[in-house]
């Protein structure tokens, strides 16, 4: 159930708005491709062909976790 502010949200405007939402939050905040599309009930490939653009927006958080990995990788 909705509180009063959530159920004014533009997101409750379309169906599955708020689906897609959660889908984006995750992939931007650098979840695997593959875990989302698990807990969204899809494939990776609908995944991506819906879902591209925050996998893209995301671009920058994964230079930095390669850089911090291979940084640890380093210290070995």
């Amino acid at each position: 159930m909705l509180i009063e502010s959530e159920a004014a949200s533009h997101l409750t405007d379309v169906p599955y708005a708020l689906r897609h939402a959660g889908v984006s939050l995750r992939l931007e905040s650098g979840v695997s491709p593959a875990e989302v599309a698990r807990r969204a009930g899809h494939s990776i490939a609908v995944l991506f062909r819906f879902n591209a653009k925050a996998i893209h927006r995301n671009h920058e958080g994964a230079n930095q976790q390669t850089e911090r990995a291979l940084a640890a990788a380093e210290e070995w």
